[in-house]
Formats: C-alpha cells, sequence, structure tokens
C-alpha cells in the first residue's frame, strides 16, 4: 500500500506539471492579450502529432525544438490573420473563432494520422530507470518531463518579471498606445505573445506525447482540465496556475481508490504501446476476490 501511494503521488506531481507546462501558454495569452484561447489544446495535440512525424524522419531531439517552433508559427498566423480582425468585435468573436479553430485542427489531425493511438515511443537515451522505489523502476524520462516543467516555470518568471521584454509585453497589455508612442510595433507583440504561448503547448506535447496517448482526441480530454487549471488558480496568474497545477495533478491519484477495488483491463497491465510494465503488488478489496494484480507506474499516470 505505502509503495502504490508513494507511486501515485510522484505521477500526481509530475502530471500537473504538465498540467503547468500546457497552461503557461495559456495563461501568459490571456494575461498579456485577455485573450482566452479555446483552441490552445489543439496545438498543444498538434506539437504531439508534429514531434512524432518529426521523430520518425529526423530523431526526438530535433523534433523537441523544430514541433514547438513550428506550431508557434502556426499560432502567430492565427493571431494575425484571424485575432486580430475579430478583436474589434469583442471576446465572443475571439471566443467563436478558436472554437472552430479547435475543431478545424481535430479534424485535420484525423484525416492526416487517423483516429488510432500512434506508437509514439520514449527516445532511447532516457528508455532506463532513473531510480527504484521499493521494487518499482520509475522512468528517467518521467524526471526529463519534470526537469523541462520546472526549467519552463522559471524561465517565464525571469523573462516577464525580470527583463526589458517582459516590462514591454505587460505595459502593451494595459497601455497599448504610450507604448506605441515609444516605438514599440504592438501588433507585433502581441503576436509574438500568441507565438511563445502556442509554442508552450506544442512542448508540452512534444513531451507528453511518449509518456501518454497520441490520438486525434488527446486535446479534448485534457481541455477541460486546462480551464480548470487557470479559472483555480486566477485568470492570468503564472503562480497562481503553478500552484492550481500542482494540486490537480496530486489529486489524480485519488483515483487508486477504484483501481485497488476493481482490476484495470489485462491489456493495459501487461504492455502499453510496447513498454513491459513494471508490477506493484496490489490487493483487490473485492468481497468476492482477495487476488493481487499488477499496477504500472506508466499505466497509473
Amino acid at each position: 500500500m505505502l509503495e502504490l501511494i508513494v507511486i501515485s503521488t510522484l505521477n500526481g506531481v509530475l502530471f500537473g506539471m504538465l498540467l503547468f507546462l500546457l497552461s503557461s501558454g495559456l495563461t501568459v495569452i490571456f494575461s498579456m492579450m485577455g485573450v482566452l484561447n479555446f483552441a490552445h489544446a489543439s496545438f498543444y495535440m498538434l506539437g504531439a502529432f508534429f514531434g512524432f512525424q518529426l521523430t520518425k524522419w529526423i530523431g526526438f531531439w530535433p523534433a523537441l525544438v523544430l514541433a514547438p517552433l513550428l506550431v508557434g508559427a502556426i499560432g502567430m498566423a492565427v493571431e494575425r490573420y484571424g485575432l486580430r480582425n475579430t478583436h474589434k468585435h469583442g471576446h465572443v468573436a475571439e471566443l467563436l473563432l478558436t472554437f472552430g479553430l479547435a475543431f478545424a485542427i481535430e479534424e485535420i489531425v484525423s484525416m492526416i494520422w487517423g483516429k488510432s493511438p500512434l506508437d509514439y515511443r520514449v527516445p532511447a537515451l532516457l528508455d532506463f530507470p532513473a531510480f527504484t522505489i521499493f521494487s518499482t523502476n520509475y522512468p528517467a524520462y518521467k524526471i526529463f518531463m519534470l526537469a523541462v516543467s520546472i526549467i519552463i516555470f522559471v524561465a517565464l518568471l525571469l523573462v516577464l518579471k525580470r527583463t526589458r521584454v517582459g516590462l514591454i509585453v505587460q505595459a502593451a497589455l494595459t497601455h497599448p498606445h504610450m507604448v506605441g508612442h515609444l516605438g514599440h510595433n504592438v501588433g507585433r507583440v502581441f503576436m509574438a505573445v500568441f507565438g511563445v504561448g502556442s509554442a508552450l503547448a506544442a512542448l508540452a506535447g512534444v513531451i507528453a506525447g511518449p509518456a501518454l496517448v497520441t490520438q486525434s482526441d488527446m486535446a479534448a480530454s485534457l481541455g477541460p482540465i486546462l480551464f480548470v487549471v487557470i479559472v483555480f488558480g486566477g485568470l492570468g496568474s503564472l503562480p497562481g496556475a503553478f500552484i492550481a497545477s500542482l494540486v490537480i495533478g496530486l489529486c489524480r491519484p485519488l483515483r487508486w481508490r477504484s483501481m485497488v477495488r476493481w482490476p484495470a483491463p489485462s491489456a493495459r497491465l501487461t504492455r502499453r504501446r510496447g513498454r513491459p510494465c513494471s508490477p506493484i503488488s496490489g490487493t483487490s478489496r473485492s468481497p468476492r476476490s482477495r487476488r493481487s494484480f499488477p499496477i504500472c507506474c506508466w499505466c497509473s499516470f
């Protein structure tokens, strides 16, 4: 039981940091531009699919850089030719545009890659156990995901609070005319902010793709949780999004009670996308059975 609690807590922290990496881009966009982007989770999905395709062509590490850049460029185009033209019509028009864009991206992804899950594997360089907890090997790739999320959080805080770029971006939201009179192109500032937010979502997709299921409905599965994070943490608050992500991530392992009460399907417990599971002993509490069944540190994520 203690082993299950420790593994579930670690996975909860990791899932919370993944939520932050995904919600940080949406928080930056909303705090700087006042746009609640319903297509943000779709950019996350694009990052996962672009990362998968680029990994097949040139490898995981170049894909980790190129996929967010490509999605960031798409996000900048959306802001320049879509949101900028609808901004004068108010927030309702912006919501409708991003809502329709989310459906369009999902259909395009389904037409190109299909609806079945893709075999997006962990890179060989990180496909080893980082350490052992009790009798369970904890994957090094999860530690890599955690490290990337922490680095992004620190970098965003430093850029927004300690650099001239951050001051210009924040000033452009509250006093755009003054920033324009100082010689800065406010339109380009907003376009860059939207592109950076989209790239952060894509980065979350690239690193989460091998750990989670990469398929065309992955945006719909995380989208609602994403908006819960930014509302719970305070709209536009980066530290608030960080705290809310950790809280929601740590609440997620509470589902272990149902996992202990009812065994999961055998296909998920034995193999997931070609990776062998590391079993953790758990005991069913069903009155009809006292058999043990394995729980995997990948599957319980």
